[in-house]
């Protein structure tokens, strides 16, 4: 295992920037390509009116294996029905900044993907209500149901979004430094973790890293067991930063500081240095994310790496225990205003159902939405039964980005704490300060 880090060392720097701009957080920079379904680039301006052809916004950058596999069977839906298909991949900064001023302008889309709580949240009042198409198509009947209900409980009870590439979001490590460490079980609960993460390091490895990215996460998470997502997320919106789960959750990463169980550069991490320099490099062990992760890595990690998967775990007098996790997807959804819903709906289904999903899960090295395509990528062997465990969603971060303002400052602030310095009690300060 060590020796791999020497062989790969030389390497890293050189590939880590190429997959900088494959993540799928809000930081990734990608660009705003547009391409056609054969991935012909075009100006980067909003779409004028193409007469017959179907108007598909994609979140997706057009180098992206996810938009490989959707541009290539969009050509394979055209062929088989005759609907042409005017897809422009925009990437994530394009679509999350240009898609609401397109709309508003009366721009000519016709359906769009992104994230659940994007869709559903932000731009919900864009979208048409698809019950009725769902149910003449009888959609339902190899969908995800577990996801097919995520999509009608963040929508307010109305399915208005159709998922696909499923994801979760848990504890991802590296199974072979856990068996080096004598550890035979993943850890339920936080004593279990604990003592999880002594055998690490005590192994000569580090036990967790994170980054910027996604280190309010480790935030969110632990106030979420402690009080549930609903109270964690009414802290966060209202600044209720004397709420006592604030200091216990700070408590808790104080003595995972001080026992030395995160990384020594936790604190300059700039995602994706955890990912790409410590996790996939094997001098690190755990590190919470989601399950793009083995895709995202798997150059620098190398087929051999040994990925584990288990959800965060339980705390002491906590409300949820390992059942709840951020799960979902990305989802189509189609525009209020489109005058092509039913064959829009044609194409969503086509592509997140038979081998449309297939590919794109092979592709992407991502989960299936259709529930017939039940082989998942081998990379995500171990993500399966904890995708099967969650009875609980919490959505993105758990909550601890619920306040646009202060997410900044949590993840600032987070971070010292995690490396150790600032204590407990300086980080709930730092958060009334911030708040005042």
């Amino acid at each position: 295992m060590k020796k791999k880090i020497l062989s790969v060392l030389l390497c890293v720097t050189m590939i880590a920037g190429l997959l900088a701009g494959c993540g799928s957080k809000d930081t990734t920079a990608e660009s705003s390509t547009e391409t056609s379904a054969s991935t012909t680039e075009e100006a980067a301006a909003p779409a004028e009116s193409t007469g017959d052809k179907l108007v598909y916004w994609s979140m997706w950058d057009a180098a992206e294996p996810q938009a490989q596999a959707i541009a290539q069977s969009i050509e394979a839906f055209t062929a088989e029905t005759g609907i042409e298909v005017d897809v422009q991949f925009k990437g994530r900064t394009g679509i999350r900044e240009g898609l609401q001023p397109a709309l508003d302008a009366g721009t000519n889309i016709d359906l769009f993907d992104e994230d659940i709580d994007r869709v559903n949240v932000t731009w919900g009042s864009y979208l048409l209500d698809l019950e009725d198409l769902a149910a003449a198509n009888n959609y339902e009947a190899t969908a995800n149901a577990g996801l097919m209900a995520a999509c009608r409980e963040v929508a307010g009870g109305t399915l208005k979004s159709i998922p696909y590439q499923p994801n979760v979001f848990a504890y991802f490590y590296n199974v072979d430094i856990f068996e080096e460490a004598g550890v035979t079980a993943v850890p339920t609960t936080w004593d279990e973790f604990l003592d999880v993460c002594q055998k690490i390091k005590d192994a000569g490895y580090t036990p967790i890293t994170n980054d910027n990215a996604y280190i309010a996460s480790l935030f969110g998470y632990h106030m979420s067991r402690l009080i549930g997502e609903p109270a964690t997320e009414e802290v966060v919106k209202n600044g209720n930063w004397d709420n006592e789960a604030v200091l216990k959750t700070a408590q808790a990463y104080e003595e995972l500081a001080s026992r030395g169980f995160f990384s020594e550069t936790i604190e300059s991490n700039q995602w994706p240095a955890g990912q790409n320099t410590e996790l996939a490099m094997g001098t690190a062990a755990m590190y919470l994310n989601g399950s793009w992760l083995p895709n995202e890595v798997k150059d620098i990690a190398g087929e051999d790496f040994n990925w584990g998967c288990f959800s965060y775990p339980a705390v002491e007098g906590g409300v949820d225990g390992t059942e709840a996790s951020n799960y979902g997807a990305q989802v189509f959804a189609i525009n209020a205003k489109s005058t092509k819903a039913e064959q829009a709906f044609q194409l969503i289904t086509y592509l997140t159902t038979g081998d449309a999903d297939k590919l794109l899960s092979e592709m992407s090295v991502g989960i299936p939405a259709d529930s017939n395509n039940a082989e998942w990528p081998a990379l995500l062997t171990n993500v399966k039964p904890v995708m099967e465990s969650l009875t609980t969603r919490y959505p993105w971060a758990a909550g601890a980005e619920a306040n646009a303002d202060m997410t900044p400052i949590i993840v600032e602030n987070f971070t010292k704490l995690c490396g150790g310095s600032l204590d407990a009690q300086g980080f709930v300060d730092a958060l009334k300060a911030a708040g005042n």
